[in-house]
């Protein structure tokens, strides 16, 4: 018995990580208000490629992340790395930043 209620919490354990996952993404970085002209105020956008090979613009939350970054890709566009949590409403995707890199 004592297995058994051992196995089931770390499988609860685990699911409720996975649940909780940060999504990585690869793409260029750029301001949505000056690069993309699709914003009304300087706002960080990711541009990146989906599954089906298609180019997907996900903008990001103006979270302190995304704010400390911002600098770098105003102007002028910045390869990236960055995770964090990606959501979808009304057909648009935005993603609330935990860490952002510059790719190398």
């Amino acid at each position: 018995m004592k297995k058994i209620a051992l196995f089931s919490s770390a499988l609860l354990i685990a699911l409720t990580l996975s649940l909780h996952a940060a999504d990585k993404i690869t793409g260029e970085a750029v301001c949505a208000k000056c690069s993309l002209k699709t914003a009304s105020a300087c706002q960080m956008a990711i541009k990146t490629t989906n599954a089906d090979g298609k180019e997907e613009i996900i903008l990001a939350d103006n979270n302190s992340v995304a704010k400390d970054f911002h600098s770098e890709i105003c102007k002028k566009a910045e390869k990236v790395t960055a995770e964090g949590v990606i959501t979808e409403k009304d057909g648009k995707k935005t993603i609330a930043l935990t860490k952002v890199d510059a790719a190398k």
